[in-house]
């Protein structure tokens, strides 16, 4: 009987031990909701804008007055299409319109129409690079496939005033036309969710669907997060909702995944939650249970009928658009942009990812290489010595002031060696916020870089002349010393001095 006791423990324990050593693994989904270019919103005139007066574009729809009708807004459809087919997805000849349920005090009709059942497209994918300096060393490729697109209408915007202890509701946004992207749960950590976020903003963008600001809310995302033991199904998930950056994406998941080890570390369990991502805390909150789809309640939309479109032929008319005419206006694609920098200018993968990612870096070197220029330097003027300078004043990209003729006079300066790196930043530093010409003022400034033979000489001899423990190491073997003296002569010469020349007439006279 013991013995029987004994072998029981021993193989449970074992089973156990064995569960505890499998590492975990992060399983992340997002859903992304993203408000699409149009003038008017999704079933009604009223202007579709951001950061109007407070409740200033409404329409009776909008605000659920009784006896009002949706109308379908044709642009919509077309820019819903147009995503759909830049992320190879099914587009379906007959898709139609849904209510869901759900009762907020900015949901004036207590329901949203969707696309639950019968969505615009199906079954696509986005391949993307995931490459953070600092995390990766290199930029690796990853895919992730899109189960469904549908059209939907936004809800309001419920204001909350404390001091007052009181609510109020701005229904600008309620009816903005979104599309919202349903993603498959195939991503492992924050970081790769952050860069299919960050491709997405960039592929709607290009297409000129969404504007991508995800400050202005016009790009959500909502992420799901669950763990699990290596080789076991997926687990209880908890859902975080609105996440308002790419950077709060990456920092959002990774606090939820190692939260959720944390506790079943500790023994608990996951509850299926809606959670809240605090930016400011750097913590998700409780928000309330999850929903389930018996919830929503989800009925036909009785309202509007089935929507239809052409997928294989260019005759249009009033009611049904053709997809093939749709197709002929993708543009190029950030992968595609990406793989012509490598191939047509020999760039590193990470230097294309990072110009790429950047829109208006990207639009500063395609015009600097208008002109027959070193790819490498261009791309290190603006990755290295622009960004550190926006950095350093606390500058967006997207916000740089510096316009295209300062900087392509300021590269002929550096590429012309005219001037050196320490002092085109400084140039660079003169010239934001204004329209001052960078030659002018490297010629008000004194900051031409000495080039003359001779003045070069003078000073590396002084240099040498000053320093004869340093030149006593040097000549004694130690080779490495010639930096110190270059540094030196950096210093004394204001950083004035063509440092290539002068580090050839340093080392030609010290082994004199």
């Amino acid at each position: 009987m013991r013995t029987k006791f004994l072998y029981k423990y021993l193989k449970i324990h074992k089973r156990y031990s064995s569960q505890i050593a499998k590492k975990w693994q992060s399983v992340v989904g997002l859903e992304v909701h993203a408000q699409l270019n149009t003038e008017s919103k999704l079933f009604s005139g009223a202007q579709n804008t951001f950061g109007g007066l407070v409740n200033n574009c409404v329409s009776l729809f909008d605000a659920a007055i009784p006896g009002t009708l949706p109308v379908l807004n044709r642009k919509c459809v077309e820019l819903g299409v147009l995503a759909a087919l830049a992320f190879s997805c099914r587009v379906n000849e007959v898709s139609s319109f849904d209510r869901k349920h759900y009762f907020y005090a900015d949901l004036p009709a207590g329901y949203q129409i969707t696309q639950q059942r019968a969505p615009l497209a199906n079954d696509g994918v986005i391949n993307f690079q995931v490459y953070t300096p600092g995390v990766h060393k290199k930029p690796y490729n990853k895919s992730s496939m899109i189960k469904q697109i549908q059209l939907e209408q936004d809800s309001g915007k419920s204001l909350h005033d404390i001091e007052l202890k009181q609510s109020l509701v701005d229904l600008n946004r309620a009816g903005a036309p979104l599309i919202e992207i349903v993603f498959e749960p195939d991503l492992e950590d924050g970081e790769e969710a952050a860069a299919l976020v960050k491709e997405l903003v960039l592929i709607v963008q290009r297409l000129g669907v969404c504007s991508g600001r995800m400050e202005e809310g016009a790009l959500r995302v909502d992420a799901n997060v669950s763990i699990r033991r290596e080789g076991d199904p997926l687990s209880t998930r908890t859902e975080i909702k609105n996440i308002g950056s790419i950077r709060g994406v990456a920092s959002a998941v990774r606090y939820e995944i190692d939260r959720q080890q944390s506790v079943l570390e500790d023994g608990g369990s996951i509850i299926n939650e809606t959670r809240m991502w605090d930016a400011a805390a750097k913590v998700t909150v409780p928000m309330r249970d999850k929903e389930v789809v018996q919830d929503y309640r989800y009925m036909p939309e009785p309202n509007l009928p089935p929507l239809r479109v052409n997928l294989t032929t260019r005759e249009e008319t009033q009611d049904i658009m053709s997809v093939p005419l749709i197709s002929d206006r993708i543009p190029e694609l950030p992968a595609e942009s990406r793989t012509k920098l490598i191939e047509k200018h020999d760039l590193r993968p990470e230097i294309a990812i990072q110009l790429v990612n950047e829109p208006t870096l990207f639009d500063f070197f395609n015009n600097l290489m208008n002109k027959n220029r070193n790819p490498i330097k261009v791309a290190n003027l603006l990755l290295n010595d622009l960004l550190t300078v926006l950095n350093k004043r606390k500058i967006d990209v997207n916000n740089c002031t510096i316009n295209m003729q300062q900087l392509d006079e300021l590269t002929d300066l550096l590429l012309e060696k005219k001037i050196n790196l320490d002092i085109c930043r400084s140039v660079l530093e003169e010239i934001i916020g204004n329209r001052k010409s960078p030659l002018a003022v490297v010629n008000e400034k004194g900051w031409s870089l000495v080039t003359d033979n001779e003045e070069i000489t003078e000073q590396c001899r002084r240099v040498i002349e000053d320093n004869p423990k340093l030149v006593k190491q040097f000549r004694d073997g130690k080779v490495k010393v010639l930096r110190a003296l270059l540094g030196v002569l950096s210093k004394t010469s204001d950083n004035k001095l063509d440092m290539s020349l002068a580090s050839k007439k340093m080392e030609e006279l010290l082994r004199k």
